[in-house]
């Protein structure tokens, strides 16, 4: 993979820790894997507007696109659409794609990061069974906050900038609106080659985590796995 590409994404990514946030993590997540590129819409009707098109394939990996399902309904003519949350700007964005031309997947993973305590807590079947520190982004480029997800899991090679893995998230920068000839996409990446100390707000608003703890998420969360960032 081209290392550019990597350090666009890495880029982008001091005080005591303050009280947790509360954060309810359902145990299970459903997915619409894309087999075609589909027309996302403001409501479930192909007369409504259209929002944007999401292509089966992530740009950056070739990875299967995964979009979070918050819904489902039938259409005027009775077809299923389901309500997903969408890549790109603005944060949050949600709309309604057919069901037909996707695959139903289930995840049982979900991250919470805790940017008032600088800290990432991963769940599985809504249970905790990891937490660590992170760097955050600093007041002047937050890391947003928001519902969101992992677009793609990139494995960055050993010695490399932001090494094991950078976990491009579906977030973007409030800052950047481009950044080192990237969309300013917010990730989640080690510490390696970049620097900075867990538990600090210093980053550009990407999410850096110690190298060990990234290779553990890396080997487990992958895309269409929510991430909620919380103020």
């Amino acid at each position: 993979m081209p290392l550019v590409v990597v350090a666009a994404l890495i880029a982008l990514g001091s005080s005591g820790p303050a009280p947790a946030a509360r954060v309810r993590v359902a145990p299970t997540q459903k997915l619409a894997v894309l087999l075609v590129a589909h027309g996302a819409r403001s409501a479930p009707s192909l007369r409504a507007r259209l929002l944007e098109v999401v292509q089966p394939r992530r740009p950056l990996t070739g990875e299967q696109t995964a979009l979070p399902v918050i819904g489902r309904a039938r259409g005027p003519q009775g077809a299923v659409w389901l309500h997903v949350r969408l890549p790109g700007r603005p944060n949050g964005l949600t709309g309604w794609i057919r069901k037909r031309g996707t695959h139903a997947r289930t995840t049982g993973w979900a991250v919470v990061v805790d940017l008032a305590r600088r800290q990432v807590s991963v769940y599985q079947w809504g249970h905790e069974v990891r937490a660590f520190l992170a760097v955050v982004g600093q007041p002047s480029t937050p890391t947003p906050h928001g519902d969101f997800f992992v677009e793609e899991s990139l494995r960055i090679i050993p010695g490399a900038a932001g090494a094991p893995y950078a976990l491009a998230l579906s977030a973007r920068s409030t800052v950047y609106q481009e950044f080192d000839g990237g969309p300013g996409q917010i990730a989640m990446h080690g510490i390696y080659g970049i620097g900075g100390r867990p538990g600090t707000a210093a980053s550009h608003g990407c999410i850096r985590v110690d190298s060990g703890d990234m290779a553990w998420l890396g080997s487990r969360i992958g895309p269409g796995v929510p991430i909620i960032v919380v103020a």
